[in-house]
């Protein structure tokens, strides 16, 4: 397979990947950790609205799947990337911070969660995620 192709197919497979892991989480997150009582998390407007509601805990699973999303998504990428994998792993974490910043920008959060957010959740992990899928 040629090393363009393999590359390609590299980002698609850590962005698919990556965007899944994080929804899974998302999805099961209030099952596991419910929203609080009058929260509407079904919609963007609900969640904007109640957003006040929520306490540190339920900012567990939105980092969580931010950051475990970057770091599968940026370990495969790395891991089937031809060639420069640290920058494929690095490209798949700013994929997934613009995603980040488009979140802070939409979503009300409180300062220290889109803080922790921006600063640990992306190229941190993808770094951690690229260091992974290198090591021999």
């Amino acid at each position: 397979m040629s090393p363009i192709v393999k590359n390609i197919l590299a980002v698609i497979v850590g962005i698919v990947v990556g965007s899944t892991v994080n929804m899974a989480l998302i999805n099961i997150s209030g099952s596991i950790i419910p929203p609080p009582d009058g929260a509407d998390v079904t919609t963007m407007e609900g969640l904007k609205a109640s957003i006040h509601l929520f306490k540190p805990v339920n900012f567990i699973f939105p980092f969580l799947a931010h950051a475990l999303g970057t770091l599968f998504g940026a370990f495969l990428a790395a891991k089937l990337a031809a060639n420069n994998k640290m920058k494929f792993a690095y490209g798949i974490g700013f994929f997934f911070l613009l995603g980040g910043i488009a979140n802070v920008v939409m979503i009300p959060a409180p300062m220290w969660f889109s803080a922790l957010d921006l600063i640990v959740a992306y190229l941190p992990m993808a770094y951690l995620g690229g260091k992974m899928a290198t090591k021999v």
